[in-house]
């Protein structure tokens, strides 16, 4: 497994659950906006092997919708802190 997977076993009990059929699972609709954000990239000049731009960029809106970012920014900082307190408490 490798950290990226780690990072994703970590708040994929925040995500959205997958209904019906899907086209694109989350972990990999996670990288897909990992390389927009880093490329920078329009939504329709996104590369076909992400999958279809329009398929993304809605679930994108559903996710931002639904809190689903906030969450996952809400938790990842409650660990943080966490971790910090811990790590000040070890030293």
């Amino acid at each position: 497994m490798n950290g990226t997977e780690i990072e994703y076993d970590n708040i994929k009990h925040l995500l959205a659950k997958q209904r019906g059929n899907v086209e694109i699972e989350n972990f990999t609709f996670l990288q897909t906006l990992a390389y927009i954000n880093k490329h920078g990239c329009c939504w329709r000049g996104l590369p076909t092997n992400f999958g279809n731009w329009d398929t993304v960029y809605q679930r994108f809106r559903r996710w931002t919708k639904k809190g689903v970012f906030k969450r996952i920014e809400e938790y990842l900082m409650t660990q943080a802190v966490k971790h910090k307190r811990t790590a000040t408490r070890d030293r």
